[in-house]
């Protein structure tokens, strides 16, 4: 039957879900990693329990991979998906709800046995599979463990080892499906098992043994390819948005010739950040898992105290713990980045769901009048950008600066065309080198035009001072609880900060005309949604624009034109309102806000109907 038509479509999107055990969140990735070597445009989402290992079979632990492929320009993962891959009756009942009406379900009969439908909460008797509630779809079900036993029935692993490679089998159904060659899993399943014979053997067969299975059974009358999608000529790659903020990182440590410190403590869903840069010894970068968020940030303003680029990475129960040495940095004046990969909250709230409820944190959240620049990454590729922007920031600034992501984006991945280091800006460092012919004495409170004071590294000669906590007097550093010189120094690390706003670029119209009747104003992940959105009601002809900001604080100096160019200003946020207060506040606009705090990110079909509304 490999005879079978190949019916072109332009887009599709898939969504494997099963056990928090059954490996849908490497199934996702390695068809996404397949995808993008094929050049299609691609987003994903991946979802899973905040549990290490949640009860199985049941709803609570349900991992889900979301992965939306496309030959068009993309920038979600799709609202509603055309394919679910159901491991167990728990996967399914979770996500029946978000696939299309006639899409595909490809179930393992397996998990709707008697025990997983009871865990799954399905009344007793009542089998979705066999009862004819599936009708609208079209249903395929098949028996992924019985075949992937069958098919390792001569292997010397054990039962509950072989078991593990049932992913594979419909990752190999799947390439089958969707005309794939299956060479990037099996480079993968060789580089990851290559010591281990027996194991890599298994997941190959199992991964053939799907193929051949989707080959001879006549379910599909047909398999579908989706082409290349057109896009700017260049090497691509698929990239989270973790991975690509710890290359930004890297590549901002080469163009400025300053070694890296990183010092932090694991959190999710922050942690990958510090995975990665740990593999990067060669390029100068050090990295200390401190027993605590507090330990963590100390160690990177002692590190940027000693002349490195100290950078703490966390979520936002970590910036609450940080919250007094982020003070302290303001206070020093020193280089520091503070990485915030957002998730869910207050509290431990939702550790693995996604949420941009950090922002106020970030613009406040530390005690007195402590100013830091705020910026925001607005997509997994983008985060290689924001990141060395904020490290730029930092650096020439002399100024402690927060980096804003959250989980949809540092989870998710994305065509990234990546640069060559020669189109890479280089990042001017300036050290204090010793006294000048003039100076009797440092004065390490003096300033430049941008109110920046100079960098000088611990043993430098001549350049001793003092530096801490207490209130330093203008100019000599030196502790100061003089009522006016305290004001005077409020106000000038203020206006330090707000003086960045002439060294960042102008916002620009995402999509758009630059006057008319809605203006979609975004940060952060919502970037895809309201860009999608947005694109669609321009093709209907109504007068709407997107804009996004990357530089929440200070904000670009031409925002407030933009904001008065149209008659409606909508900002969509996962939280309850945060961004707005501070557009109300700052520019007196009446913006209106569509909020949804679910852990789950905000859909295109969401902001159409919203900006309806007010069209």
């Amino acid at each position: 039957m490999s005879d079978r038509t190949i019916q072109q479509i332009e887009d599709v999107v898939i969504k494997f879900a099963g056990d928090s055990g059954d490996g849908m969140q490497l199934t996702g990735t390695q068809f996404s990693n397949n995808t993008a070597l094929i050049g299609n445009d691609l987003s994903t989402f991946p979802d899973f329990p905040a549990e290490i290992r949640a009860p199985q079979g049941t709803l609570p632990g349900v991992s889900g991979f979301q992965l939306h492929f496309s030959s068009n320009r993309i920038f979600t993962p799709g609202d509603a998906c055309d394919v679910l891959v159901a491991m167990n009756a728990a996967a399914l009942k979770a996500n029946l709800k978000g696939l299309k009406k006639g899409g595909i379900i490809i179930a393992n009969t397996d998990g709707f046995d008697a025990k997983n439908l009871r865990l799954a909460n399905y009344p007793d008797g009542v089998n979705p599979l066999e009862d004819g509630s599936l009708a609208n779809y079209q249903l395929h079900t098949m028996d992924v463990t019985k075949m992937t036993r069958e098919a390792l029935k001569e292997s010397p692993l054990g039962m509950k080892e072989k078991d593990r490679a049932k992913n594979m089998f419909v990752l190999g159904f799947l390439y089958w499906l969707y005309d794939r060659d299956m060479d990037s899993t099996v480079n993968f399943l060789t580089d990851k098992f290559g010591k281990k014979p027996d194991i890599l053997d298994s997941n190959l067969k199992v991964l053939q043994a799907g193929y051949n299975f989707a080959e001879t059974v006549e379910a599909f009358a047909s398999r579908f390819k989706v082409e290349k999608a057109r896009m700017e000529p260049g090497t691509y790659r698929s990239i989270t948005g973790n991975t690509a903020l710890s290359y930004g990182l890297v590549a901002a440590g080469q163009q400025s010739g300053l070694p890296i410190f990183l010092g932090t403590y694991p959190i999710t869903p922050a942690s990958d950040i510090l995975h990665e840069l740990s593999k990067y010894k060669n390029f100068g970068i050090r990295t200390f898992q401190a027993e605590d968020e507090i330990a963590g940030i100390a160690s990177a303003i002692g590190a940027s105290y000693g002349g490195h680029m100290g950078i703490t990475t966390t979520s936002g129960p970590g910036v609450a713990l940080k919250g007094e040495a982020m003070g302290l940095a303001v206070m020093l004046e020193i280089p520091l980045l503070i990485i915030d990969i957002q998730r869910g909250g207050p509290s431990t709230g939702l550790p693995t769901k996604t949420e941009q409820s950090d922002l106020l944190q970030a613009y406040y959240g530390r005690n007195g009048e402590c100013p830091m620049p705020v910026v925001a990454a607005a997509t997994p590729s983008d985060c290689f950008n924001m990141a060395f922007e904020a490290f730029k920031l930092s650096v020439q600034h002399m100024t402690p600066v927060i980096l804003l992501s959250d989980g949809y984006i540092a989870n998710g991945a994305e065509p990234w065309r990546f640069p060559k280091q020669a189109d890479l800006p280089k990042i001017e460092v300036k050290f204090k080198k010793g006294l000048a012919e003039d100076e009797e004495t440092f004065l390490p409170y003096q300033r430049d035009e941008n109110l920046v004071r100079p960098w000088a590294v611990p043993g430098t000669p001549g350049l001793e001072h003092r530096i801490g906590g207490l209130e330093k007097q203008n100019i000599t550093g030196n502790v100061s609880y003089d009522p006016e010189n305290h004001q005077l120094m409020v106000k000038i690390r203020q206006e330090k900060v707000d003086k960045i706003a002439d060294h960042i670029p102008l916002q620009d119209i995402e999509v758009g005309p630059e006057k008319g009747k809605v203006l979609v104003l975004g940060w952060g992940s919502t970037f895809g949604a309201i860009k999608s959105a947005v694109i669609e009601l321009l093709a209907e002809g109504h007068e709407v624009a997107h804009a996004h900001i990357r530089y929440l604080r200070p904000f670009p100096r031409n925002l407030e034109e933009i904001l008065h160019s149209y008659d409606h200003v909508l900002i969509p946020e996962i939280n309850n309102g945060q961004l707005i207060k501070i557009i109300r506040e700052q520019f007196l606009i009446p913006a209106k806000g569509y909020n949804k705090i679910m852990g789950v990110p905000i859909t295109k079909g969401e902001l159409v109907e919203k900006i309806r509304e007010l069209l």
